[in-house]
């Protein structure tokens, strides 16, 4: 499957509407192919389950924690996995279609529309507007880098990929409190799914002169596992 077909399959199952490139799969951003287009479920067996802790912080609401388990089954004949994601319990479970020929982690497309739709329950914008916002973001690159990671007991080498897509936004002053959010995507060849850590996050002002600044909120979706 070419980068192309790749890319649309992958933005498709999150109804992201399709990659903003013309046909030439070299124009592609390192942070597009890195968290679409790659095989992150080239080395996981079928009947795995890789399993990732939720949490989510901040003074904004009260706290959450949840888990996503993503359910691998066999190649199909078109190549890729059968997957099944079960993403967060109860009132919070996001249900999108399963996909029958998966090559990318699925799960990174569940965190950002499960962020999406958040986006829109705090501030009333259109979910559309926000997808369009980091399907930008992702197509003009990001910034990429190549950290050392812990996971457990274990250290990995990693590739980060770290967005802001409402920062520079002209109409951001319609939800300015949530302008400056950040996303930051850990992916390592020495996870399973390769998925280590997705997360985003809202800070404020500092509560005095010399302090961090407050966490208004801040979601993570961490590897915690396979079985």
């Amino acid at each position: 499957m070419d980068l192309r077909a790749a890319v649309a399959l992958a933005t498709a199952a999150l109804a992201l509407a399709g990659p903003l490139r013309a046909a030439d799969p070299s124009e592609f951003s390192a942070a597009e192919t890195k968290l679409f287009v790659d095989d992150h479920l080239r080395s996981v067996p079928a009947s795995t389950t890789l399993e990732y802790t939720y949490t989510k912080r901040g003074s904004l609401e009260d706290p959450i924690d949840d888990v996503a388990h993503v359910i691998v089954g066999p190649a199909t004949a078109g190549g890729g996995h059968s997957v099944k994601v079960q993403y967060l319990s109860g009132t919070r479970a996001l249900e999108l279609a399963d996909i029958d020929a998966a090559n990318a982690n699925p799960v990174i497309l569940y965190f950002l529309e499960h962020d999406i739709r958040e986006m829109h329950r705090l501030t009333g914008g259109s979910t559309s507007y926000f997808r369009k916002r980091i399907r930008m973001a992702l197509a003009e690159g990001g910034k990429v880098t190549a950290p050392k990671v812990d996971v457990g007991s274990h250290r990995v080498a990693a590739t980060q990929i770290r967005i802001a897509p409402y920062r520079d936004d002209p109409a951001r002053s319609r939800y300015e409190r949530f302008a400056d959010k950040i996303y930051v995507f850990t992916l390592s060849d020495e996870i399973p799914g390769k998925v280590v850590e997705l997360h985003s996050e809202v800070l404020g002002s500092p509560a005095a002169a010399g302090a961090a600044n407050e966490i208004v909120i801040a979601e993570t979706l961490r590897f915690a596992g396979k079985r």
